[in-house]
């Protein structure tokens, strides 16, 4: 079965060189890992512009800082605790500092290394929008290690090792809507909550461009993200290519219409969120679905995450930039879609739509383990940074009245002429 060779690609790779490393397959993986790196700062541009205009670079620094910090605690002991041998539950520490990989023969595994990498980069970013111009940096720094180690690590273990629980289950997620979307959703939430509201939310984003070139930054990323899923140059590799970009497109489109029958107008900010949103929801699914199971998932997508956009702003969480509206939501439907649209041609597993409802089961049991793990054990870690001197989660009131540039980083994103 695909499945089967998927989790023999992502968790076995010493024991494949020669199959592996054909210099195919080896350019399209660097390209596809280059173009998961570069989402990162599409990331930034994206949440900077939706933000007061005296918080840009601390927000642009949320995610610059994610890969710098993840980079380091990946190869020194995160990826050996995601895709070591351990147990059910998490790696062991087999690999740490990436040790007994021989350059000379197991370039397969450090491609993988590398691959990987960028997930784990991303995915703490992503939870910053929810906790934008008013978290402290110097506690997001070390709140990022922690994240990684504690969370990210475990999670990507149960769903993408081979001995990882969910995967021995048989839950399917291709490229990362319960490791990634569902994961970081249920952290903003939960940093949301503990964080609190910010003392004058703006009432507009402060540069829609920005915020449109980071949508399409992440876009364009997205096909390494999902292509590069298969870890290989195949048949594989260019349908999840074609079903990101078509649920990509009809989610942009859904949103846009439900903001034109609201408002009277279509947002631009609104279209590029709806993109993000198909984007999210089609991940898990890209290896497994068809033309129109994307089309489906995409609309879906639009609808759901605009929903919850809505509904969260009845709430009393400030999740400033909708992280669980667009990846948790967005996630949580992609990854029950995949049980319900899968295609055994395509990913060897079929869905509810052949006939093996079972499949629902699975991937609401994945969802369900997701959510809670991740929700408590980012509770967990907050509270101990906050309750440790020096730290704490907050800035003060007048840092955030002042902006998160100048009182973090002694920068300011706009000036005149550099003299005043």
């Amino acid at each position: 079965m695909v499945q089967d060779q998927l989790s023999e690609n992502r968790w076995n790779h010493h024991h494949r060189t020669e199959e592996f490393m054909d210099s195919g397959n080896t350019a399209w993986m660097l390209m596809a890992s280059a173009l998961v790196l570069f989402m990162t700062p599409g990331l930034a541009f994206f949440y900077g512009g939706l933000v007061r205009a005296r918080n840009v670079i601390s927000t642009i620094m949320y995610s610059f800082m994610a890969m710098a910090v993840v980079s380091v605690v990946w190869v020194l002991w995160g990826y050996s605790l995601a895709f070591g041998d351990g147990n059910k539950w998490i790696g062991d520490l087999s690999v740490i500092g990436l040790s007994g990989i021989d350059v000379q023969t197991d370039g397969d595994t450090l491609l993988f290394v590398v691959f990987q990498m960028m997930f784990a980069i991303i995915t703490p970013a992503l939870i910053t929008g929810a906790i934008v111009e008013r978290f402290k940096f110097t506690t997001y720094l070390i709140f990022l290690v922690l994240w990684i180690t504690l969370v990210y690590a475990p999670i990507a273990h149960w769903v993408w090792a081979g001995n990882g629980w969910l995967f021995d289950m048989g839950a399917l997620d291709f490229a990362g809507g319960t490791v990634v979307h569902i994961n970081a959703g249920m952290a903003a939430l939960a940093a949301a909550i503990l964080v609190g509201k910010r003392r004058n939310p703006a009432s507009e984003p402060h540069n829609v461009p920005y915020v449109v070139l980071g949508a399409a930054i992440l876009w364009f990323g997205w096909f390494g993200f999902n292509a590069g899923s298969g870890l290989a140059a195949n048949a594989l590799a260019v349908n999840a290519f074609l079903v990101t970009n078509v649920a990509a497109a009809a989610a942009a489109l859904t949103w846009g219409v439900l903001s034109q029958i609201q408002t009277g107008r279509m947002s631009a900010v609104g279209v590029a969120s709806g993109a993000v949103a198909g984007l999210v929801a089609i991940t898990p699914a890209s290896g497994f679905v068809g033309v129109m199971g994307a089309l489906a998932i995409g609309i879906g997508a639009g609808v759901f995450c605009y929903g919850a956009v809505l509904l969260r702003a009845k709430t009393n969480v400030d999740d400033a930039l909708e992280v669980v509206a667009v990846h948790g939501v967005g996630g949580l439907w992609g990854a029950l879609a995949t049980g319900i649209f899968a295609v055994a041609a395509i990913g060897g597993t079929a869905g509810a739509i052949e006939g093996n409802v079972d499949q629902m089961r699975i991937q609401i049991i994945a969802v369900g383990a997701t959510i809670g793990y991740s929700f408590v054990v980012t509770v967990i870690i907050l509270k101990v940074l906050d309750v440790i001197p020096g730290l704490g989660l907050r800035v003060s009131e007048t840092e955030e009245d002042q902006g998160l540039d100048l009182t973090s980083h002694g920068e300011r994103a706009f000036i005149s002429d550099g003299a005043d």
